[in-house]
């Protein structure tokens, strides 16, 4: 019987002129494009400018990929590809195309012993946003590119960026100005305020986009279960070619390829934005907040930002970190003195300037600023892994930058002193010069010298110099608000901490030189780069509060020795005053080959 369908199959075939291969079960095989299989473009559906090259089921070896550039002055993707990614997609894995473009790709492989190289034309259509309305000036984010200098030309930069939902409203609701209602007020905003659909994709040193993440992939705008809202965000890289992503009640990972692992957080928890870290033992620090959290008034609550979630990359929850019970809930130094505009709050732009003293906010509990479990007294917006010694590095927004060990015992407090009490008052430490003199400072942090603390700052990771990078925003600095909002500015920082001395020396800044053109009062992230000598960093909120004006999210990297600017180039939100998120820079080497 099988025999004869395939004749039946062949003889069709034969009649219609067709000259396929034929498989066993009589179905054609899809041509190859070389000596090895087929390509097919978007192999996972979520990535349209990716492409693998099947195997054909030949085993093959010493692989590299180049993607042309277009035009005279494109900018070719080259990268070799492991035996491990060879594996992971069985066939090659074709990064950095052009969208709607007939692109010419090499691929050199070693074949039964003998080197290959063949060029390949692969197809793409045009990208599309999903969520455009009549909001919209653009479809795609435009990119502007100011500055490349030489020996930066073949950089990549991954955009962690968001735009407005059209569709939904049901469930996206905010909280009003004077305080809230429902499910929000009483517990917390979550993901049910907390909600836009992602926009994330990767920029080349010409403005082209060069890799695009499907909306879809991890979001769905009509859902009314939280499964899959929220906001797309904490994109770091993995150690094995993969992105970390945390979204509403969800986390995972996802690759280049388009392939993506999402999955619930542990139960007992809910809530995660901002952050998510790879950790050298395999697992994943994840930032969450606790579900149905008895807080020290009697009150049950869901908490805000407060959790650090140690997880496996199956989901297995394996430790906690609860900063109501590591920190002060109760400080409220810093937070007082915050713009209200920039603190998580749905205001109108009229409200600018004024801080929370000066602000009447109703809302018992939720997403406002405030203390105690149930309020945003922390709002942790990045996690950091120190191997060294086991321990956790946390921008605190509210707070300020805190190291704490697997004890759950605090090590150290980058922040001004006021408002620190007993043991945790002990945990901040001393400016110092470069001589380690002690620097003279307020307790609202106005220092003499060369040194300032951060201010609602994002990213405080550890360099692979063992010092420490931030971006600091800069809002509340020195614990007040200037006379006028354009004297603001943001910076890139760098401090290294003597924790035996329990001392902090400021060793590099940028960016108060720039001036409020270069303010970013919310989101962004800065870490110095080993291979180029170079601070980059990402101001993904400029001009944010603008009337009517989009944002910019600036992309930068500056030279550590001389403090030149080598790139900038400038990303634009699709829609007037939303934010970026954040910037990564996208090593193929390091993504493929392995």
């Amino acid at each position: 019987m099988k025999k004869s369908i395939v004749g039946i199959s062949v003889a069709l075939m034969c009649a219609a002129g067709l000259t396929q291969t034929v498989n066993a079960a009589g179905f054609p095989m899809a041509p190859s494009a070389g000596k090895l299989g087929y390509v097919v473009v978007n192999p996972y559906g979520n990535a349209p400018l990716s492409a693998i090259v099947d195997l054909g089921s030949k085993r093959i070896s010493d692989v590299k990929v180049k993607v042309l550039g277009k035009g005279k002055n494109g900018v070719p993707v080259e990268y070799p590809v492991g035996s491990q990614m060879l594996n992971r997609h069985d066939g090659i894995p074709v990064f950095g195309l052009y969208a709607d473009h007939n692109n010419s790709v090499e691929v050199e492989y070693i074949l039964d012993g003998k080197k290959e190289k063949e060029t390949y034309s692969i197809l793409t259509g045009p990208l599309k946003n999903d969520y455009v309305d009549n909001r919209n000036v653009t479809q795609l984010q435009e990119v502007k590119v100011t500055k490349v200098a030489k020996g930066f030309e073949d950089r990549l930069y991954f955009v962690n960026s968001m735009t407005t939902v059209p569709q939904g409203s049901d469930v996206n609701w905010l909280q009003p100005k004077s305080g809230g209602s429902g499910w929000q007020a009483q517990h917390s905003a979550g993901s049910v305020a907390f909600d836009m659909a992602p926009f994330n994709y990767i920029v080349d040193t010409q403005g082209e986009y060069r890799w695009w993440l499907n909306q879809d992939a991890t979001y769905d705008s009509r859902s009314v279960d939280f499964s899959k809202r929220g906001i797309l965000m904490g994109v770091n890289p993995t150690f094995d070619g993969k992105l970390t992503f945390v979204q509403g009640q969800t986390f995972g990972m996802f690759d280049l390829m388009g392939r993506v692992d999402q999955m619930d957080l542990p139960r007992g928890y809910l809530d995660t934005t901002h952050a998510m870290w790879p950790m050298e033992n395999g697992n994943y620090l994840v930032r969450a907040a606790k579900r149905a959290y008895v807080n020290p008034e009697g009150h049950l609550v869901h908490t805000v930002r407060d959790h650090i979630l140690e997880v496996t990359a199956s989901g297995d929850l394996v430790d906690v970190w609860n900063l109501n019970n590591i920190l002060d809930p109760y400080r409220d130094a810093k937070l007082k003195a915050l713009d209200i505009g920039a603190v998580c709050i749905n205001v109108d732009l009229e409200s600018d300037g004024q801080t929370i003293d000066e602000f009447e906010i109703d809302a018992p509990y939720g997403d406002t600023p405030g203390v105690g479990a149930g309020r945003n007294w922390a709002h942790v917006n990045s996690i950091s892994h120190d191997p060294s010694d086991d321990s956790i590095i946390l921008s605190l927004r509210h707070q300020g930058n805190v190291k704490i060990g697997r004890d759950k015992e605090v090590k150290w407090i980058i922040a001004p002193r006021e408002g620190w009490k007993g043991d945790l008052a002990k945990k901040v430490l001393t400016p110092v010069d470069s001589k380690g003199r002690k620097i003279s400072c307020t307790e609202q942090g106005k220092c003499e010298g060369d040194f300032d603390f951060t201010y609602t700052q994002h990213t405080t990771w550890l360099s692979s110099k063992g010092t420490i990078t931030s971006l600091d925003n800069g809002d509340g600095r020195w614990h007040t608000q200037p006379a006028l909002p354009t004297q603001k500015y943001t910076r890139f920082v760098e401090y290294k901490v003597d924790d035996k001395k329990m001392t902090v020396e400021q060793l590099w800044e940028y960016g108060k030189e720039r001036g409020y053109d270069w303010y970013s009062p919310v989101t962004s992230n800065a870490e110095y780069r080993g291979d180029r000598d170079t601070m980059f960093g990402f101001g993904g909120s400029t001009f944010l509060r603008e009337p009517g004006q989009r944002t910019i999210g600036r992309i930068n990297e500056i030279d550590y020795k001389t403090k030149n600017v080598m790139v900038e180039i400038d990303v634009y939100t699709d829609k007037p005053n939303i934010t970026h998120y954040r910037s990564t820079i996208i090593d193929p080497k390091q993504m493929f080959g392995f």
